[in-house]
């Protein structure tokens, strides 16, 4: 079953991981077309070729325009540094394409709003990569909080925090500038936390937050002197969610050892139920029901009994991984485009994700409470 014809702008990490999740989505869905991985857009042309070649794409450019005007191409993958995309992804749907975008949405707040206008008058189909949704784990959490398992919600809270840039003489990059990168720590991480914490608690009515730089400057690669660092290294919020819960969240790119910790609770009336990354297979429930001796934790372990689990494997306990939930979204977005349910987080859909994390940087600024809607 022939799918759509897919075009792949950037061929770094997360471009990898988009190709990777294609070639996959068959194979472990068998519901959804294989796609044709027509061009790979990178420059300079030789990488693009090299990479085009080791990804299994037919062509290769480093024109990304020539890409999204190319007729085979359906489906276009940006992976790029922040700064491009909202320029991609605006000429994708202007020339009718389905648009795969990389979290942030965009630069600024307006970019990402001026994406999801474009979008809704668009007539295709649109995704932003919020892959850490697509953990059965936090699936299953989410039909336990509807089932009304842990009661009313009350509170939720969580960390996202790395160290790629917890060393001080690590180089000056791009992504230290506010004119390339964006946001800092709310733009790599704490875009994803507000995605978990909003699709588990409902949307944020208002936050106060406080941010920092950590290390205010680097050392130039060439060794030419130093420069300022333009973004955030930490933040943190308290929320007040729609339905009256409160909440906390907590961001870090400078937290010393931590490698890939997504950790969050959903506090409820009847009990709680806790997350770690780190553990990505293991979801922590307290019911407080029964003798009060026999209460506290128990941890369900990931298997074929929650979806798309029995898709990868046949067994509890083999766990799945990162790429497994790239597969994931892959999938959703080809069963989308050929006429499906709509994948989420669509561009007016994740346009809250953005707007959460600019509401953060703008209460750091103004040491005021910035309300979002409710």
């Amino acid at each position: 079953m022939s799918g759509p014809g897919v075009g792949l702008i950037g061929s770094g990490f997360m471009g990898k991981t988009h190709a990777l999740a294609l070639r996959a989505a068959r194979a472990v869905m068998g519901d959804v077309p294989a796609p044709r991985l027509e061009v790979l857009a990178d420059m300079p042309v030789e990488t693009a070729r090299a990479r085009a070649d080791q990804f299994g794409f037919a062509r290769a450019t480093d024109d990304w325009r020539a890409l999204i005007d190319d007729p085979g191409v359906d489906i276009v993958s940006i992976t790029t540094p922040n700064a491009l995309h909202c320029e991609m992804a605006l000429a994708a749907l202007e020339a009718g394409k389905h648009v795969w975008c990389e979290k942030p949405m965009a630069l600024t707040l307006a970019d990402a709003e001026r994406m999801a206008r474009a979008a809704e008058g668009a007539g295709t189909v649109t995704l932003v990569g919020y892959n850490y949704l697509r953990n059965p784990a936090i699936r299953h959490a989410g039909k336990l909080i509807a089932e009304g398992r842990i009661g009313r919600v009350v509170h939720a809270r969580g960390w996202v925090d790395e160290d790629y840039q917890a060393d001080p003489d690590l180089p000056w990059t791009w992504r230290a500038r506010l004119s390339e990168a964006g946001l800092g720590a709310l733009g790599d991480l704490g875009c994803h936390l507000i995605s978990v914490l909003t699709t588990l608690a409902g949307p944020i009515e208002s936050l106060v937050a406080d941010t920092q730089v950590v290390h205010p400057n680097r050392p130039l690669p060439d060794g030419s002197g130093r420069a300022a660092v333009e973004n955030e290294d930490t933040a943190t919020a308290l929320l007040r969610f729609n339905g009256g819960a409160q909440g906390s969240l907590s961001a870090s790119r400078s937290a010393w050892g931590r490698k890939n910790r997504l950790d969050w609770e959903i506090h409820g009336t009847r009990g709680m139920i806790a997350f770690a990354q780190e553990r990505m297979n293991e979801l922590q429930i307290y019911e407080a029901a029964g003798p009060r001796a026999e209460q506290g934790f128990r941890t369900i372990l990931t298997g074929p009994d929650h979806p798309p689990y029995d898709a990868f494997c046949p067994a509890p306990g083999h766990q799945l991984g990162f790429l497994d939930l790239k597969t994931i979204e892959a999938a959703e977005l080809l069963r989308a485009t050929q006429g499906g349910p709509l994948a989420y987080p669509d561009f007016t859909e994740a346009l809250d994700f953005e707007r959460a994390i600019h509401a953060i940087a703008q209460s750091a600024q103004s040491g005021a409470r910035v309300r979002l809607g409710g």
